[in-house]
């Protein structure tokens, strides 16, 4: 990695992972300064299955974040955490490090206490979370919720949401439904169990319609009874761009618990970006964007069944409109495009000069 940029964004993912991908490389692609980008093993996840498999990419790793304090930068934006070794050290080493440092983040990390795998549990996430927003200048919140958290201990917050590009997603030009219909969702082999939590209201819709379930991700199957009625494809750019246009109604369901509040909502900005129409659960930004695309919400396995059961008996033309609005407002309210000057002059460029 070349140290000469005065200018260095930190994350701990490389662009294959969506938080990565959506909360720092978007933005980097779509402006005039040129940041030096240290991803720690630029990989899609930082789970301990695979950090124990590169350990001399692993110590390299943290030599770099070595490199990048020593540099000094006039600016830094921090995304997540530096390290999921880090207990905190490395966070608050490089944000001190820098002349201005932005320290930006897109889930409820502040309630992430260690639950899961052993380097969860000797690194946790809320501990270094609470170390970055305390010393960075200014801190980027995905959404009110975590922008409350964070307004505890440090005076310059800002919210930015995550975002969208239009033109990344294939835009629904048919809204007759398949036969037999098809369900949707995408994200990541981690967040796949979500759909577990309705189950039978999948396995009742499919048994009524014939409906199947198209999941964009990992090809692995993991989900059980439902894979019987389950297509998979491949997450990549590409598949993205053209999968969910070839659905007639995405799904976004969430656990009941304080990290899903912190949620973004992101699936559902991707579906409303394709005009998908969809049915999440409520809970934190979900609750906001189901209002204003009015799409239904769903709670219970039977509020799950109706809601999708109502689209599904509902005709083209409202599911039309219902996607044609939802993409309308996508464009106007959660792009890159709109957010892009709040953002840059989060990161104070506009007073820089090279």
């Amino acid at each position: 990695m070349d140290h000469s940029s005065d200018f260095f964004a930190v994350t701990p993912y490389g662009r294959g992972a969506g938080s990565s991908r959506v909360r720092v490389f978007e933005w980097l692609d779509r402006i005039g300064t040129d940041f030096t980008v240290g991803s720690y093993l630029s990989l899609p996840d930082a789970s301990a299955s695979r950090l124990v498999r590169h350990p001399v990419s692993l110590t390299r790793a943290e030599l770099r974040l070595r490199a990048i304090g020593s540099a000094r930068p006039r600016r830094l934006l921090l995304h997540r955490e530096a390290s999921p070794l880090s207990r905190g050290w490395w966070e608050r080493r490089l944000l001190r490090s820098a002349e201005f440092a932005v320290y930006d983040f897109d889930d409820a990390l502040q309630w992430d206490r260690g639950e899961g795998g052993l380097a969860r549990r000797l690194a946790p996430k809320a501990g270094k979370a609470r170390v970055a927003v305390h010393h960075a200048d200014r801190v980027i919140a995905g959404n009110a919720v975590l922008a409350d958290w964070a307004s505890r201990f440090q005076r310059d917050v800002v919210v930015i949401p995550s975002c969208v590009a239009l033109e990344d997603y294939e835009g629904k030009t048919s809204y007759a439904l398949h036969d037999p219909p098809r369900l949707g969702w995408i994200g990541s082999p981690h967040n796949e169990a979500c759909l577990e939590l309705i189950a039978v209201a999948l396995t009742e819709v499919h048994r009524r319609t014939g409906a199947r379930l198209t999941l964009v991700g990992t090809t692995t199957p993991s989900l059980g009874v439902l894979e019987s009625f389950i297509d998979r494809i491949a997450w990549s750019p590409d598949s993205q761009r053209t999968a969910l246009a070839a659905m007639d109604i995405g799904l976004m369901p969430l656990p009941a618990t304080s990290y899903s509040l912190g949620k973004c909502g992101y699936k559902l900005l991707q579906y409303a970006a394709a005009g998908l129409p969809a049915v999440a659960t409520p809970l934190g930004v979900n609750a906001d964007l189901l209002s204003e695309f009015g799409m239904p919400a769903a709670q219970t396995q039977d509020d799950w069944t109706t809601a999708i059961l109502g689209l599904i008996a509902s005709s083209a033309a409202t599911r039309g409109r219902l996607g044609a609005g939802a993409r309308e407002i996508t464009g106007q309210k959660y792009s890159y495009d709109a957010w892009l000057p709040r953002w840059s002059a989060a990161l104070e460029l506009g007073t820089v000069s090279r």
